[in-house]
C-alpha cells in the first residue's frame, strides 16, 4: 500500500503542535511551529509529503487558519470540538503533543463531524452584530445600575415613560449635589455607549438596505434589520442545509431527546447553536405574537399554541418555525407569502 499521511494540529495562541502519522497510525513526525498559515503549510508539506487530510478542532482561530490553509491547497477539515473532546479524553496524559496525535488519529479513522467554515464576510458581519450587542448590553447594565442607586433615595425611574432616560434621571436628582456627583459620570458613560451603538445601528441599516437577501428575510413577520443580518451571518450559505427543518436544530431550538430501553423522553431545547441568533429569533417571535398588527397563518398558529402549552414555550416554537421559514424564503429567493405562510410542519 502506498504511504499515506494524516496530520493533527493542536492550535494555541503562539505555537501549533503538529503530529504526522501514517495509515498504520505510526508517528512519522512531531513538532511545533508558529501559529501562522504560511509556517504551518511549510511544515506540513515538508513533513507529510503523502498528505491525505489535516485536522484541527473548532476554536477562536480555527476559521482564520482553516481558510488560510485551504487557500494554500491543504486538505483541511475543521472538527466539531465535542467529537474531538470525546476522542481526546481517552488519553491518560493531556499535552499539546498528545492532543495533536489524537486529532491525527481522528482524521485517519474518519470518525469526526466536519464543521462548515463560514466566509470572512459572514464573520465580519457577525463581529459587527456582536460588537453592537455588547454595547447595548453594557448600556442597559449602566441604566439598571442608575435605577438601583436612585431607588435607595426613593426615586423610581420607570422604563419608557415621560421622556428620555437621561432627562428623567437628571430631573430626579436635581438639587442633590452629592447624588448628582455620583450619578452624572454614569449618565455620561450611558450616553457615550448609546451614541456608539447608534453608529453601529446606522451601519447595520445600510448593510441591510444594500443586501437583497436581507430585504427578503425582513419580509417575514417579526423579523427586522438585526435579526435578518444575524441570520445571514450565522447561516452564511442556505445551500448548506438540504432541508429547511434542519436549521432549527442547527441553531439549538429543537428539544433534546433521551431514549434508552423503555425510557424515551424529550427535554429542553439543546441550545447548541449560535446564542445571539437564538435570542434574536426569540425576540422576533415575541414581537410577532404580541405586537405585530397584521394577521398571518404563523401568528394564528402561534397564538393557538400559546393557549395550549403556554406563552414561553409557544415563543420558542415560533422562533424555531421562523428559522425554518427564513431559510425557505432565502433559498427560494422569494418574499414571505402572507396569504399562505410557508410554515414548516
Amino acid at each position: 500500500m502506498d504511504q499515506q499521511h494524516y496530520v493533527g494540529l493542536d492550535v494555541s495562541l503562539e505555537t501549533t503542535s503538529i503530529c504526522v502519522i501514517d495509515q498504520d497510525s505510526a508517528v512519522v513526525w512531531r513538532g511545533k511551529c508558529s501559529t501562522e498559515p504560511d509556517a504551518i503549510c511549510r511544515t506540513v508539506r515538508a513533513r507529510a509529503p503523502a498528505l491525505v487530510r489535516v485536522g484541527l478542532e473548532t476554536g477562536q482561530m480555527s476559521n482564520w487558519l482553516t481558510l488560510g490553509l485551504r487557500r494554500k491547497g491543504l486538505p483541511v477539515v475543521c472538527l466539531d470540538a465535542r467529537h474531538a473532546k470525546a476522542a481526546l479524553s481517552l488519553q491518560v496524559n493531556k499535552t499539546d503533543a498528545n492532543d495533536a496525535y489524537g486529532l491525527a488519529q481522528v482524521v485517519r479513522t474518519g470518525w469526526f463531524r466536519e464543521i462548515a467554515i463560514k466566509s470572512m464576510d459572514a464573520q465580519t458581519l457577525r463581529l459587527l452584530l456582536t460588537a453592537r450587542a455588547q454595547l447595548v448590553s453594557q448600556r442597559q447594565a449602566i441604566a439598571n445600575n442608575i435605577r438601583g442607586l436612585l431607588k435607595t433615595f426613593g426615586h423610581v425611574i420607570r422604563r419608557g415613560s415621560k421622556g428620555p432616560f437621561a432627562i428623567r434621571v437628571r430631573e430626579a436628582i436635581e438639587g442633590n449635589a452629592a447624588l448628582s456627583a455620583i450619578v452624572e459620570p454614569l449618565l455620561m458613560a450611558w450616553q457615550a455607549l448609546r451614541d456608539q451603538a447608534a453608529v453601529y445601528d446606522r451601519e447595520i441599516t445600510m448593510k441591510a438596505k444594500s443586501d437583497a437577501a436581507a430585504r427578503r428575510l425582513m419580509s417575514v413577520p417579526g423579523v427586522g434589520v438585526v435579526v435578518a443580518l444575524a441570520y445571514k451571518a450565522v447561516i452564511d450559505d442556505p445551500a448548506r442545509f438540504k432541508r429547511s427543518t434542519s436549521v432549527g436544530a442547527y441553531i439549538g431550538l429543537t428539544p433534546r431527546r433521551y431514549q434508552s430501553g423503555e425510557v424515551d423522553r424529550a427535554g429542553h431545547i439543546s441550545k447548541c447553536g449560535d446564542s445571539l441568533l437564538r435570542s434574536y429569533l426569540f425576540e422576533a417571535a415575541n414581537v410577532l405574537l404580541t405586537r405585530h398588527p397584521k394577521p398571518c397563518t404563523l401568528k394564528t398558529w402561534g397564538l393557538a399554541l400559546a393557549a395550549r402549552i403556554g406563552v414561553r414555550r409557544a415563543k420558542v416554537a415560533v422562533a424555531r418555525k421562523l428559522a425554518v421559514i427564513m431559510h425557505r424564503v432565502w433559498g427560494d429567493d422569494r418574499n414571505f407569502d402572507w396569504g399562505e405562510a410557508p410554515a414548516a410542519p
